[in-house]
């Protein structure tokens, strides 16, 4: 008997519950769609069922802020992703217009000097290299053969004297830079009242300060002075800015003195430079020879000229 009784309380307890899902199932699919009402006149079922509407309200209320609060997060997650995208195309953006501008700054200053020296026929280069070995020495250029450039062209910016063109490719070129104790420039003190003459070398102790050797130890040369190219050795045209003195001492044997030169090209900052690939330089002026003495007289190749009428 208990046993029969138990089986019937287990049936019961199942339909029961069986009841209550079908009743929140009916109530949550009609209350979805907005079908549920209940009828007035169902006092007790609505009382019975009132519970179960207010589960269901609460628990929607509470699906609903959870879905809010999980919805603004993903969207303040990706709005941030794209601040952070936006702000690192911004900064490349910025840090390529100002590498554009510094370039447009060193282009036109390059134009404004190639209009003003227009003795000379200049190319445009950019530096791409530099000789580890030598890096104070040698500079390697985009342009080659193939646009004209040769060995012995000397290399100018719009401030001065670079060095000359010593190597050469189809498309590139090797430039050995003044600072290089193998280079040698002829060069002048610019001031008039001076107008000394000298060699501008490299210097082994100081690889970024060359020097101004062969000073006779009484001329006129003091600190400041601008040194210039003095076009002599054929390579180099007069005229072109090569530094200023910064020193001077003695070079050792009491006879000369030495100039420390302060180059007027920054060659820690070399971008782009002026090859001289012809140059209108006026000619230096044919040498007169003095007047002969009469009854000496000699031709082109020394020989002395018989005077009319002298015996042979």
């Amino acid at each position: 008997m208990n046993r029969v009784r138990r089986d019937k309380n287990s049936q019961r307890t199942v339909w029961l519950l069986i009841f209550v899902a079908v009743s929140i199932f009916v109530i949550i699919f009609f209350a979805a769609r907005g079908r549920f009402s209940a009828p007035v006149s169902s006092q007790a079922v609505t009382g019975a069922l009132a519970p179960f509407q207010r589960a269901v309200s609460w628990a929607g209320y509470q699906v609903n802020g959870v879905t809010s609060a999980i919805w603004e997060l993903v969207s303040a997650y990706y709005q941030n992703e794209l601040l952070k995208n936006e702000v690192v195309q911004l900064r490349q953006q910025n840090l390529t217009a100002a590498e554009y501008a510094a370039e447009n700054e060193r282009l036109r200053n390059l134009l404004g000097y190639k209009q003003t020296a227009s003795q000379f026929d200049l190319m445009a280069a950019q530096v791409i290299g530099r000789e580890q070995a030598t890096w104070t020495s040698m500079i390697v250029v985009n342009r080659g053969s193939s646009d004209g450039v040769a060995r012995n062209m000397p290399v100018v910016t719009e401030k001065g004297l670079v060095g000359v063109v010593t190597e050469v490719s189809p498309n590139a070129a090797k430039v050995q830079l003044v600072l290089d104790p193998r280079c040698s420039v002829g060069t002048l003190i610019q001031r008039p009242e001076s107008r000394v003459a000298g060699i501008v070398q490299g210097n082994i102790e100081d690889a970024l300060t060359p020097n101004m050797i062969n000073i006779p130890k009484n001329s006129d040369v003091v600190e400041g002075d601008i040194i210039i190219t003095s076009g002599f050795g054929g390579i180099f045209p007069k005229g072109i800015m090569v530094g200023k003195v910064k020193s001077l001492h003695d070079d050792g044997g009491g006879l000369l003195e030495v100039a420390v030169v302060e180059p007027a090209v920054d060659f820690q900052r070399l971008e782009d430079v002026l090859i001289i690939t012809a140059s209108r330089e006026a000619a230096p002026a044919a040498l007169t020879p003095p007047p002969q003495t009469p009854g000496t007289e000699t031709d082109k190749d020394g020989n002395f000229i018989k005077a009319e009428g002298s015996e042979k």
